[in-house]
Parts: C-alpha cells; structure tokens; sequence
C-alpha cells in the first residue's frame, strides 16, 4: 500500500503542467481558426488556420496577469497556417489571448 501512494505522489507534479488560455476572437469577414498550447511554463502559443480565400491581417495580444501584454501583428496567407508565440518574464497561471482579424 506504502508502494502505491508514493507512486501517485510521484505522478502528481506530472499533472500541474497545463496553464487554462481564454480567446477571445474577432475576426471580420475571415474563415479562421485557432489552436493555443501551453508550450513551457512561462511561453504560450497559438496557430492561426486561414480557410478562406483572402489573406488576413491579424493582432494576436498575449495577457499574462499583471506583466505587460505582448502584442504580435502577423499577415496568414489564404489556405496556410501561422504560428504565435509569446514568452513572458514569470510563470503563466492564466493566459488570456486575444485575436483580431481582418482582412488584407
């Protein structure tokens, strides 16, 4: 019995590696999706998917509580697929991204 609660005690720290991310999407006229990952402790990404026919002009704002947002502004082709990232000075506890898309 000893055996089996000190192996769950070891799995536990295994289990607190994923951060929540909340988007928020504004996309104007563009046929996108969004995947986010929570990379490392302190770096989350999205990728952006762009099934539509017109390029878009996207501002992607990483929020990690009370450090400075990180603001990326990236173009994703028609029919392609971009990648975000954003790495911040602390641990993230709760990654608050927002995306606003247009079209190019």
């Amino acid at each position: 019995m000893k055996k089996i609660c000190v192996a769950l005690l070891a799995l536990l720290p295994l289990t607190a590696l994923a951060y929540p991310i909340d988007v928020t999407k504004n996309t104007d006229g563009v046929k996108l999706d969004y995947t986010t990952y929570d990379t490392d402790r302190d770096i989350g990404s999205i990728s952006l998917n762009n099934y539509g026919d017109v390029a878009a002009t996207c501002k992607v704002t990483f929020r990690n509580g009370p450090e400075a947002p990180r603001v990326r502004r990236i173009q994703v082709p028609a029919k392609k697929s971009v990648d975000v990232t954003a790495k911040f000075n602390r641990e993230i506890l709760k990654l608050r991204i927002a995306l606003d898309c247009k079209p190019q």
